[in-house]
């Protein structure tokens, strides 16, 4: 996500500075003109101040899927916590415009750890933001592109297990979203003002079960692979056994997530399909191990 923004916005003429605890990381966006890769040891509002002064817009795009407990309490940090520590750097470094990653089903009474830390950091924009910042917030269902942790650590899975998948949650259903349509909508918000103040669903043109998405992940890798879809107690016990696997590549908080499904309403659609871009990179064979951390 960070990275295909950046591009665009290189693109567009913007100059832009990557604030990131993990320079490494990002070693490959040197190339791109007027981006400048800022190595941070946190994300606390006197840090961040010092080096997004001069600038007009903040793009808050952290978040993590999983926690390295259980408690919620990094996710509360992470989420909440970092959103208000950017807040106040924005008012420090007079910034009047911000953007804001939040997620589809994001709300401060959610099912999920995920879901209500992203409503709260959500509730908390809209408070601070009554006098001073411009804000928009984009809820997108899940995100998939050439470097996406979805498709990618499905098909990381897929590759070492033996003839089939015990899938946990296999009707919940996605509106899967391009990352390309997703930058776009970002960039092209910053100076529209009808975008002041506002909150965006952002879902692609069709809907799948999670069973759906994963099958089609293994056709296109060219795994021959059976998906089992599990029952719920099932899928339940599942994610408590997981949740304790190095990498964490299904949790109780993300069982609980996949309670609700992740599909708009009410929205205007995103047009770029799934089967327009997935099999140039899942045919590839080159999937992603699990890992997560906190950017």
């Amino acid at each position: 996500m960070g990275s295909e923004l950046c591009a665009l916005l290189t693109t567009q003429g913007y100059s832009v500075r990557l604030l990131t605890r993990n320079p490494e990381k990002c070693r490959h966006l040197k190339v791109l003109p007027s981006l400048s890769i800022v190595p941070i040891a946190n994300y606390s509002a006197n840090t961040m101040h010092k080096h997004i002064t001069g600038c007009h817009t903040l793009i808050n795009l952290i978040g993590i899927l999983n926690e390295k407990g259980n408690s919620g309490k990094q996710f509360h940090d992470v989420h909440v916590g970092i959103t208000r520590e950017a807040l106040n750097a924005c008012e420090k470094a007079s910034i009047t415009r911000m953007l804001q990653m939040s997620a589809l089903n994001a709300d401060a009474n959610g099912k999920s750890f995920y879901l209500r830390t992203k409503g709260k950091a959500e509730n908390y924009l809209k408070t601070f933001s009554e006098d001073s910042i411009n804000y928009t917030i984009f809820r997108p269902s899940v995100i998939f592109g050439e470097h996406d942790s979805f498709l990618n650590r499905f098909a990381g899975l897929l590759k070492f297990t033996p003839g089939f998948l015990p899938l946990a949650c296999p009707k919940a259903r996605f509106a899967p979203v391009y990352v390309g349509d997703v930058v776009k909508r970002m960039v092209q918000s910053i100076d529209d003002i009808s975008t002041y103040n506002q909150s965006y669903n952002l879902c692609g043109p069709n809907v799948y079960t999670l069973k759906e998405l994963v099958q089609y992940t293994a056709n296109v890798s060219g795994y021959r692979r059976a998906i089992i879809g599990l029952p719920n107690f099932l899928s339940k016990l599942q994610a408590g056994i997981f949740e304790y696997v190095p990498g964490k590549p299904f949790s109780k908080d993300n069982y609980k997530s996949l309670q609700i499904d992740s599909v708009c309403e009410k929205c205007e659609p995103c047009t770029t399909s799934l089967q327009a871009i997935a099999p140039t990179y899942l045919s590839k064979g080159e999937a992603l191990s699990f890992s997560y951390s906190v950017e």
